[in-house]
């Protein structure tokens, strides 16, 4: 069902990938670890190997705001950044998703400085959790690559008409080279038709985009863009549904693995996803009835997905990776108790900190989360969050 098989670097996967979705305009700044993808598009735009506009900017926030006038006008458009530069453009993500204009973005997570770092955590993502976007992690380059062509086609859907975007991990996935199925060009345009927007900014039919809000229509304004990034959850399944039937590669908001009779489980989001799998082997192979589940879709938050994952368990050990200073300690833990508050049966939730500032997390500290965890069973006084990997704890 796919065409072939190449090694090949994840951020070029990434710009090869946009380059099959027929981007019309790139618009970016280079800040590491994603500046690949869009000094890759560069060169396919310059080489004639794709037909689009390639905007330099001087800045993360002029990308984005290059981004929302391309996208306004009816250009299929794209963009990527990291960190801090996810963080400058933050203004004009809040401005573009409230817009609804359906811009793909790729965010090569890496830690919030000071002090500065360039390694992977997942502490600028969490900066933007409720900025409006569709938000997608994926755990390997395979998956980097599909689920941009995906974004296209679910933030371009007119039931949807809300950005996206695909976190991969900065150098854990980023600077890698691993082994990719590529589609057809054919296959793609199969799959994801030309963009064609339901509104655009045109001299012939003037519209008004982003007005003005007073008190007496805001609240309502902002209710219908949550109910709207909601709504797009069933547009996601369809999506990766007629991906799977495409490509024979299917995808779930919540990705299980040995989870058959587990009582305890993990779980992880993006690349640290493949180290788990190791340590759950490990486990099972002691006796321990332990199992993984992967979540794939931050946003929207797939609520019913997770209560049905988590039946029959009686642990779940949640692994962040980063920290909502001085809160309750790690957002996804966070987010996974608030769903599961209420249920008449729910797992105790072990919130687990680890790999901040791209701090290794090897098999053994999933393993020793794991023990931990085990130990703190039927107690009934447990720490809001635990840290592995700390020097002098």
């Amino acid at each position: 069902m796919t065409d072939k098989r190449v090694g090949m670097e994840v951020s070029i996967a990434a710009a090869e990938a946009v380059k099959m979705a027929r981007a019309e305009c790139v618009a970016a700044y280079p800040i590491t670890p994603q500046t690949h993808i869009v000094e890759h598009l560069s060169e396919l735009v310059a080489n004639g190997e794709l037909e689009a506009e390639f905007v330099p900017v001087e800045s993360e926030h002029s990308a984005m705001s290059v981004c929302a006038g391309t996208s306004a006008v009816g250009a299929r458009t794209y963009t990527s950044t990291s960190a801090q530069g996810l963080s400058l453009m933050s203004e004009i993500l809040y401005i573009v998703s409230a817009m609804r204009l359906p811009i793909v973005m790729s965010v090569a997570n890496r830690a919030m400085s000071a002090p500065l770092s360039i390694w992977n955590d997942h502490s600028d993502i969490m900066t933007c959790r409720d900025c409006g976007w569709i938000q997608i992690f994926a755990e390997n380059g395979q998956e980097v690559f599909d689920q941009t062509i995906c974004a296209f086609k679910i933030a371009e859907d007119p039931r949807v008409l809300t950005p996206a975007m695909v976190n991969l991990d900065g150098f854990t996935l980023s600077h890698v080279v691993e082994s990719i199925y590529e589609v057809s060009q054919e296959t793609v345009d199969q799959f994801l038709p030309p963009y064609k927007p339901v509104y655009r900014l045109h001299p012939d039919q003037p519209v008004t985009m982003g007005a003005f809000g007073m008190p007496e229509i805001f609240a309502e304004a902002r209710k219908a863009q949550d109910i709207a990034l909601r709504d797009s959850y069933s547009v996601i399944l369809e999506v990766w549904e007629e991906w799977g039937k495409r490509t024979g590669r299917h995808y779930n908001p919540v990705e299980t693995y040995r989870m058959d009779g587990a009582k305890i489980a993990l779980l992880t989001m993006g690349s640290f996803g493949e180290v788990a799998m190791e340590a759950v082997d490990r486990m099972r192979k002691k006796g321990i009835p332990l199992g993984l589940l992967k979540l794939r879709l931050w946003r929207p938050f797939p609520f019913e997905d997770i209560r049905k994952s988590v039946q029959g368990l009686e642990m779940l050990v949640v692994m962040d990776r980063a920290i909502s200073t001085g809160g309750i300690g790690g957002p996804v833990a966070s987010e996974l108790k608030s769903a599961l508050y209420g249920q008449a049966k729910r797992p105790k939730i072990i919130s687990f900190i680890a790999g901040l500032g791209g701090r290794d997390v090897p098999p053994e500290h999933f393993e020793e989360m794991v023990g931990q965890a085990m130990k703190l069973k039927g107690k009934r006084k447990i720490e809001e969050f635990y840290t592995i990997g700390i020097r002098g704890e």
